[in-house]
């Protein structure tokens, strides 16, 4: 039986086939070196949290297969605007629609509205993509660990790196962060939710902390709703989180943020 990831992948095949008949590579390029260069993703993360601080990727999420609709009515600009009044320190946005209702020009919107770096986060499993994400604007995007062998997962993150991006790196047990450490980019991200079972699980972050060298910043994502599971997460060496649907869901995100970002 096909996991709701393997799901998510079969049509992310079929949308990256029509955007090569409806777009060149070459084109896209183009657009993509048109662009301002991208805004320091990856350093901002890393000079929030050298200061012992906590480095917030803030997330527009209206719906996702594990929460259904979280806060599909929620303004992207809105949200976006009060991360940064509450201190986060980048901005990730769902791009993928039909599992989590976002778009591409959600996260054009966002981009165009906040100073902070923004992450394109969607299931990328082509070169075009990237081009694509840069192309609309998007300072950084994900790579997940769990889609991608070795030899896709370094093609992609050069196509990012040529580009100026930054990437991160998601893995969700011991085999994918392997693959993820033997990549070049310093953001390493552990997701606590099991995408293949939609199981959250902070002891994931836990349990594969140890393996994260120092010179490489860790970041826990999902899962992550209040001031204790921040708390919780730091005694592990986390000092990036990403966080989603709590905010979406909080009625003051500002304080919701300022509260996440603070605690020690």
């Amino acid at each position: 039986m096909k996991t709701a990831l393997d799901k998510i992948i079969d049509y992310k095949r079929e949308e990256v086939a029509s955007l090569k008949i409806k777009l060149s590579a070459s084109t896209l390029h183009s657009d993509a070196l048109r662009r301002t260069p991208p805004r320091g993703f990856a350093q901002q993360m890393l000079s929030i949290a050298k200061t012992d601080e906590n480095a917030l990727i803030c997330e527009i999420k209206r719906k996702s297969p594990s929460a259904g609709n979280i806060n599909t009515l929620k303004n992207p600009i809105l949200a976006a605007q009060s991360y940064v009044d509450g201190g986060a320190a980048c901005i990730s946005v769902l791009t993928d629609g039909p599992s989590f209702g976002g778009s591409l020009e959600d996260m054009i919107a966002v981009r165009d509205a906040v100073s902070i770096p923004v992450l394109r986060k969607d299931f990328m499993i082509d070169e075009i993509q990237i081009l694509e994400a840069r192309a609309a604007g998007a300072d950084a995007i994900l790579l997940i660990m769990s889609v991608l062998d070795k030899e896709h997962a370094l093609s992609l993150h050069q196509c990012a790196e040529d580009l100026g991006m930054s990437i991160l790196l998601e893995a969700h047990n011991e085999a994918e962060l392997e693959q993820a450490l033997s990549l070049p980019s310093p953001l390493v991200g552990v997701n606590n939710r099991d995408l293949k079972r939609m199981v959250t699980e902070l002891e994931t972050t836990e349990r594969l902390s140890s393996m994260v060298p120092t010179d490489k910043l860790l970041i826990s994502e999902s899962g992550i709703k209040t001031t204790e599971d921040i708390h919780r997460l730091r005694k592990t060496g986390a000092r990036g989180f990403l966080i989603g649907e709590s905010l979406m869901k909080s009625e003051d995100i500002v304080k919701s943020v300022r509260e996440l970002r603070d605690i020690k």
